[in-house]
């Protein structure tokens, strides 16, 4: 593990890594319980597109990715709003027009192999610019979702009810929809632009399995991805394997171990009831 921190590249992999591990699953929960999970998914293609287009223009590739990701978002908020009973046609039309634009901008910089860091992510590409983007950004999206909790708790599970309760929800839809697009934009250099979802969401859906309610989700989610970021950059740096596949792989084994407990714990439940209901008999 010492061999590990005594790289540069590693240090800055390790602190990148783990915020992105904190605010994906934090962003996550609350996508995934307003079953909006494919947002995560359609960004990080549009985001892809963000990529490509600094490369073209030769503009630093994070930040790019960050303004066409928040343009990107704010289109999929006025769309959901146009098509409330078919939210998902939003989707549809901006990953569409994202995959269109990064496909041809991906061609014509044909020529430069950086842009497959970006693709499946890297973790000796990981610069000191990054780190002063990522770190600062991901403590603001922590602080504003920290400050807007029961806002976004609110409109998460019902949004009708939060107008009525003068919570100011199309406001906070935006701005959750701008802190999506951050976070994902931030992730793309460690977990790769093709697996950044995957973070937002599996986390999320092993902390379901063993939590008994939202905030309980919110810590195992963070826990699980933390384990799955860390181990997974131990794993990816010794034995050469791309970091964003490594991190994913790893927490899908988590969730596999959470749905194994949660079934075995059922049955044990079930079992224990049965015997109880025998003796009453």
């Amino acid at each position: 593990m010492l061999e590990i921190l005594s790289y540069s590249f590693m240090q800055r992999a390790f602190v990148v890594g783990n915020i992105i591990g904190v605010i994906c699953p934090l962003i996550g929960t609350f996508l995934v319980l307003k079953r909006l999970a494919l947002i995560g998914h359609t960004l990080s293609h549009v985001a892809l597109a963000g990529v490509a287009l600094g490369m073209f223009l030769g503009i630093y590739p994070v930040y790019m990715a960050l303004i066409i990701s928040i343009i990107a978002a704010l289109g999929i908020e006025k769309l959901r709003q146009n098509y409330k009973d078919y939210a998902e046609l939003s989707l549809s039309i901006i990953l569409a027009a994202g995959l269109g634009v990064a496909t041809i901008l991906i061609s014509l910089i044909n020529g430069n192999s950086s842009i497959f860091s970006y693709l499946f992510g890297s973790i000796s590409l990981v610069t000191n610019q990054d780190l002063f983007i990522i770190l600062p950004l991901g403590f603001i999206i922590i602080g504003i979702i920290n400050y807007f909790y029961y806002g976004f708790f609110a409109i998460t599970f019902n949004e009708e009810e939060a107008k009525l309760a003068g919570i100011p929800v199309k406001s906070l839809n935006i701005l959750f929809m701008i802190l999506v697009s951050i976070t994902v934009s931030l992730s793309m250099r460690i977990i790769g632009g093709l697996l950044v979802s995957s973070l937002i969401t599996i986390p999320v859906a092993t902390g379901l399995q063993i939590s008994t309610s939202f905030k309980e989700t919110i810590k195992y989610s963070i826990i699980f991805s933390l384990l799955a970021v860390n181990f997974g950059l131990i794993l990816s740096f010794y034995q050469d394997l791309a970091p964003g596949g490594t991190i994913i792989l790893i927490s899908v084994i988590y969730l596999l171990g959470a749905l194994g407990y949660k079934k075995i714990k059922t049955s044990l439940n079930d079992s224990q009831e049965n015997t109880l209901e025998s003796k009453i008999n």
